[in-house]
């Protein structure tokens, strides 16, 4: 009898969700995805390549741009076929491993990227405040190992995390409020007791991307403090303009993600509207503005863009 309960309260797939409420209007509410999508790919890729067909941007700042671009290509690629098979073909069906995989490739990005921008913060702060030993502490090995600690991190922070949601029998009702999964709400789904999962999780974000991101807040107070130290007015609004992209990345990435984390844990919301759309702003728009921040902020990255298409 037990088995038979068992299997009666435990759902065989999550059903995802696209736009609430707007279902009717889906196909035409697929346009600006399908776009923000494409400028994604375009745009990471366009920089990827000018960086790897340039020698001349085989340069720090510029290897951690395309680390940068590789995670974005990864979060894109990892949302983009259940959002756009909700969308164009009504498809909400999602197994339980394979929403454990999107998941787990979601949040493991996720904290690469945000260890992948507190090495972009070191690499501006030894730029700005130690440029005589910047060819010496940022070499190819070293940026290469900063590299491969990020992605670790990011994998081994979250590799458990899908076999742990595994273990749990889902009694609740199975439909998510996104078009992808995401580990703060499918926990929520469980009938088990997740009080010491919330709490863990919350450590580790706030222990890792938290800390990177007061890390690299604490850096750019320092890069402040040099840059107010110089005497010329021009001097100091070059120093800075080097600071600017980074800092715009910065906050898109930071700014949706920490709220959305905070907002799932801590405060109800009664709207899922509210909660897909936070959702979106946190996945899409990053990995879609960062390339257009980078082509339009950094001249060289600019510059190389306009030689491509103008000839």
């Amino acid at each position: 009898m037990s088995a038979v309960n068992d299997t009666k309260f435990q759902p065989a797939v999550f059903l995802l969700t696209g736009i609430s409420g707007q279902e009717n209007i889906h196909v035409w509410i697929s346009i600006p995805f399908f776009l923000m999508y494409v400028t994604s790919i375009l745009g990471n890729s366009l920089i990827l390549f000018i960086i790897k067909s340039d020698r001349n941007l085989h340069e720090p700042m510029y290897i951690f741009i395309s680390m940068l671009a590789v995670t974005d290509l990864g979060i894109s690629i990892s949302t983009m076929p259940t959002t756009l098979a909700i969308f164009w073909f009504n498809s909400r069906e999602i197994s339980h491993d394979a929403c454990f995989a999107q998941l787990f490739f979601i949040h493991s990005l996720i904290f690469t990227e945000s260890s992948v921008l507190l090495s972009m913060a070191f690499d501006r702060f030894v730029a700005t405040c130690n440029p005589l030993r910047y060819a010496s502490i940022l070499t190819m090995p070293r940026i290469v190992k900063m590299g491969l600690v990020s992605l670790l991190r990011g994998v081994f922070l979250n590799f458990h995390v899908p076999i742990i949601l595994k273990q749990y029998r889902y009694c609740k009702a199975n439909i998510l409020s996104h078009s992808y999964c995401l580990n703060q709400e499918i926990m929520t789904m469980a009938c088990s007791d997740i009080s010491v999962n919330i709490i863990y999780g919350f450590f580790v974000t706030v222990s890792s991307v938290g800390l990177d991101f007061l890390l690299i807040l604490l850096s750019y107070v320092m890069i402040l403090k040099t840059v107010l130290s110089i005497a010329s007015h021009m001097e100091r609004l070059k120093a800075l303009n080097t600071c600017v992209s980074h800092v715009c990345v910065v906050l898109l990435f930071y700014v949706p993600g920490i709220g959305l984390s905070v907002i799932y844990r801590f405060v109800k919301i009664s709207s899922p509207l509210l909660q897909n759309v936070l959702g979106n702003i946190s996945l899409l728009i990053p990995p879609m503005m960062n390339p257009i921040v980078y082509s339009v902020k950094t001249k060289t990255i600019r510059a190389r863009i306009i030689r491509l298409f103008v000839k």
